[in-house]
């Protein structure tokens, strides 16, 4: 029950982080542009845009794990994963013009996984979703699960996550455990933020009445 605790006690520290981003961000614009240099990852996306292939390697040395465990995490087998990771960034590929804000590459990745991944449960409704058991996924950090106060805590925790209803799972998936921003989350989902916050507190409910009943 602690670390469902936590998970409400950090959603709720995420929401308030966000909002001072958005006006940090606002500040931010109110700036000349000589004023904000340029992060790495505008950089890299501006090089994508421009066709860099050596910056598309880049890409897939950076996020090709983390897309990985995401596909893993959020129910697809091995292979599967490996295929819809590969989809994923031949997607962002082809796509990359679409990519209008390069600060949101994150984000941007994740959304193109989320519906790389929906496409394929829409096609392969009889097949049935793998746990999260073995995956060795994060589930603490600066907005994770700090209060898993053991191994077998953790085990109980991946196993009440990979039970919830597969957009409940993405939601605690892409937040907590690949750490995403709620307005990141979000995008990647492809919902609004008060869709992703009501799914997380849906999910954060399920998760302690699961712990609670065990």
């Amino acid at each position: 029950m602690g670390q469902v605790e936590n998970m409400q006690k950090n959603a709720q520290a995420a929401e308030q982080n966000d909002r001072a981003a958005h006006l940090t961000g606002e500040m931010a614009a109110a700036k000349p542009a000589s004023e904000t240099p340029r992060t790495d990852y505008e950089l890299l996306a501006g090089r994508l845009r421009r066709g860099d292939r050596t910056a598309a390697e880049e890409l897939v040395d950076r996020y090709y794990e983390r897309i990985y465990l995401f596909m893993r995490a959020v129910g697809h087998d091995r292979q599967i994963s490996e295929d819809l990771t590969q989809e994923t960034f031949l997607r962002a590929w082809y796509h990359i013009g679409q990519l209008r804000d390069a600060k949101a590459l994150n984000g941007w990745l994740f959304r193109i996984a989320g519906n790389v991944s929906r496409l394929h449960w829409r096609t392969r409704k009889d097949v049935d979703a793998t746990g999260l058991d073995g995956l060795g996924l994060p589930l603490a950090g600066p907005s994770g699960l700090e209060g898993a106060s053991g191994h077998e805590d953790v085990v109980r925790l991946r196993k009440a996550v990979a039970r919830l209803p597969r957009k409940l799972q993405q939601a605690i998936v892409l937040h907590y455990m690949e750490q995403l921003t709620i307005s990141e989350a979000a995008d990647a989902a492809g919902v609004r933020q008060g869709t992703l916050k009501s799914r997380l507190n849906r999910a954060l409910e399920a998760l302690r009445k699961q712990i609670n009943e065990q």
